[in-house]
């Protein structure tokens, strides 16, 4: 599978972003490679990349968080070593974008960067069983709204349909029919599905899984 320098994974607040992006790193790390992972949400500070701290340190994934991120004070600013993702060109980034246009605009201050380099990868993350996301038309709406907000376009789509712990594969699949019209809509190819392992073990197609830790879903990817 060919990686980009840089792989930016963005969507609407719940699609799974975070879990993929921590998943994509750990497996970036798995193949030997550097990796540095930039939590650039600014508007979400419940669920973080910063809760996988222990897990991607043990990785040798090197973590940029904002200061106050799982404290009692959250501010909507970066630190500045998440430049670092942008200029050091030895090591694979890995982006966790905030939630639909408004995390977005904190990717914009790098857009410039990011496009002159033109090494990278952005993943829409859908979860069609998500409010606001139910359909190809409403998940167009919210991609529309996240690369105006960014200045960038998305180059791929990452299915990320599910229902928690209640997932099955008819779960993901059932959602074929809302995926293709979303691929037809907005003209980007699907780079992967995503399931836990479980699930992930009775889907065809481009499917690798892994384990990070319960609350977070496995990785497909188009190894097999």
């Amino acid at each position: 599978m060919e990686h980009k320098r840089l792989t930016l994974f963005a969507g609407h607040y719940g699609s799974g972003k975070t879990n993929i992006a921590v998943n994509y790193a750990l497996e970036l790390a798995k193949e030997g490679k550097q990796v540095c992972i930039a939590d650039l949400d600014i508007v979400n500070p419940y669920f973080r990349t910063k809760d996988s701290a222990a897990v991607l340190e043990r990785a040798g994934v090197e973590l940029i968080s904002p200061q106050f991120a799982n404290t009692n004070v959250d501010l909507p600013a970066l630190p500045a070593e998440s430049y670092r993702l942008v200029q050091d060109k030895s090591t694979y980034g890995v982006m966790d974008i905030g939630g639909d246009d408004r995390g977005a605009y904190a990717l914009g201050r790098f857009t410039p960067f990011i496009l002159e380099e033109d090494d990278y990868r952005m993943a829409f993350v859908v979860n069609f069983c998500r409010p606001l996301t139910t359909t190809a038309d409403e998940a167009l709406e919210v991609m529309r709204e996240i690369e105006a907000a960014c200045s960038m376009h998305f180059t791929c789509i990452v299915h990320n349909t599910n229902l928690g712990p209640e997932t099955t594969a008819q779960t993901v699949t059932g959602a074929k029919e809302k995926l293709d019209s979303l691929c037809s809509l907005s003209g980007l190819p699907l780079w992967m599905h995503t399931a836990t392992a479980a699930v992930a073990k009775e889907l065809d197609g481009p499917v690798m899984a892994m384990e990070l830790q319960e609350k977070y879903f496995a990785l497909p990817d188009p190894f097999v």
